[in-house]
């Protein structure tokens, strides 16, 4: 009877039957069992997305123009869904955890808002916000962005990054907040740029400053007094007052 039983009963290993590799050891189950119709269609449910799952994350990207994995899992769905829809080409990894449609519409800011996905809590800076802005001439060929200072800088495959630290009121003096592809893009304001370019007029060229400052107020884009706070947030007023009285001159 035992000997019976043994035989009825032996456990297979889970890569048994090519049907089910991949399927964890644990749920290896007797022969007879998994031959049935019913366990096997309860198999393919495991070891397979549902049109469901797809539907409901395809759902939460469209909402808000992307998803991440923990939104994914909060609605009651496996993250491994998430790497199918990647596989199969629906989805595309923008950031750690963070998804989006690959025929999502690309603006031309799309790197920075690649790097506000890899740095939420940093801000788009010096030449990087000069050209949001639309301000002077320069297209920098990477993506400026600033963090707290201690912070860890991010890193994003196949974008130039050019981290700079700022610390105190010079961080969080200025910053504006934009939707840009659906995602929340924080970018220091034209009066907050100014200062912090002319704080790296050496790094960036002070030429590069006094014409982003000319043209700036041409165009009315600041105001004195929020040019005042910016430049003593970055302790630059003495240094920017003899451009600025031949500017407004």
């Amino acid at each position: 009877m035992k000997a019976a039983a043994r035989g009825w009963f032996r456990r297979y290993p889970a890569d048994s039957d090519s049907r089910f590799t991949g399927v964890p050891r644990r749920l290896a189950i007797c022969r007879p069992v998994w031959q049935s119709e019913l366990t096997r269609s309860f198999l393919d449910a495991v070891c397979h997305m549902d049109a469901t799952s797809r539907d409901r994350i395809l759902s939460l990207v469209r909402a808000r123009g992307y998803v991440t994995a923990r939104a994914v899992a909060d609605a009651g769905i496996h993250t491994q869904a998430l790497t199918r829809l990647v596989a199969d080409g629906t989805l595309e990894r923008v950031a750690r955890g963070r998804y989006r449609l690959t025929t999502a519409e690309i603006s031309e800011h799309h790197g920075l808002v690649r790097a506000a996905v890899a740095a939420p809590e940093g801000v788009i800076c010096m030449l990087s916000a000069l050209s949001f802005h639309g301000i002077g001439t320069q297209l920098p060929a990477e993506v400026w962005v600033a963090i707290e200072r201690g912070r860890r800088p991010p890193k994003v495959a196949d974008l130039q990054l050019r981290v700079v630290r700022f610390s105190g009121l010079a961080f969080r003096e200025g910053i504006e907040v934009h939707e840009i592809e659906g995602n929340r893009v924080r970018v220091y304001s034209v009066a907050k740029t100014l200062a912090d370019l002319f704080k790296a007029r050496n790094r960036v060229g002070i030429e590069v400053a006094v014409e982003a400052l000319r043209e700036a107020w041409r165009d009315r884009r600041f105001t004195m007094a929020d040019l005042d706070r910016a430049a003593r947030a970055c302790r630059v007023t003495r240094v920017m007052r003899p451009y600025l009285e031949s500017v407004v001159a």
